[in-house]
């Protein structure tokens, strides 16, 4: 019996991973022979990826060179509103749409993510996918996508936030509250918790930032 090939991801996919992974941090300048190399791939589709990015605004022009693009005060704080908004109505649907299987699915990561504490980039990847569950959860498509438009914008980020000291064990508190009020059926204390939690992580944020500029000088 013959195993199933995980599907090939296109050079959008890949450059896109390459960002979300910090491969590519904001400022990374991106060269279409370079991309074509390291991925194994001709440089139409390199080329067209990159347009498709730059339309999306993850890259911006510096003189006729593409970079991966960063954002300012203002963006991070735009981004920010809209994405607690859309996360807490994704909670909020959650708690009403989630099956049996999806709970358990949320409850056995949460449990999984108690491992990782010491590891902040692996417990960054398990909040992405954490996040994600609960947006699959709410059983909205269109949810879905604007969602995942706004998870590639937290990719222009040059860190996470639960690198921060002491906040792993922050992030699982408030990952158990938001999984408990999804459990319980509880649209407004699910929409609550995961709006608190986004505020927690917009608080850090700012501090990170702050402590960035401040070093720079």
């Amino acid at each position: 019996m013959r195993t199933a090939k995980p599907p090939v991801k296109d050079a959008y996919e890949l450059i896109l991973e390459a960002i979300d992974t910090g491969t590519y941090k904001p400022g990374s300048r991106l060269v279409e022979s370079e991309l074509a190399e390291r991925f194994g791939v001709s440089r139409t589709p390199i080329r067209e990826a990159l347009q498709r990015l730059e339309t999306q605004s993850l890259l911006t022009r510096d003189g006729r060179s593409l970079i991966v693009a960063s954002l300012d005060h203002s963006q991070l704080s735009e981004l920010y509103v809209v994405r607690g908004s859309l996360e807490g109505l994704a909670a909020r649907l959650a708690a009403r749409h989630a099956t049996p299987e999806e709970l358990a699915v949320l409850r056995d990561m949460l449990e999984a993510d108690r491992k990782l504490t010491h590891d902040p980039e692996a417990m960054s990847r398990a909040n992405r996918r954490f996040h994600k569950q609960i947006h699959l959860a709410s059983h909205n498509r269109f949810l879905v996508q604007q969602l995942d438009l706004v998870h590639r914008s937290m990719a222009l980020l040059a860190s996470t936030s639960i690198a921060v000291q002491g906040r792993p064990a922050d992030t699982l508190e408030e990952h158990e509250r938001i999984v408990s009020a999804i459990e319980a059926g509880d649209g407004d204390a699910a929409d609550k918790a995961l709006r608190d939690h986004i505020s927690q992580a917009y608080i850090i944020r700012l501090r990170l930032d702050a402590e960035a500029v401040e070093a720079a000088h």
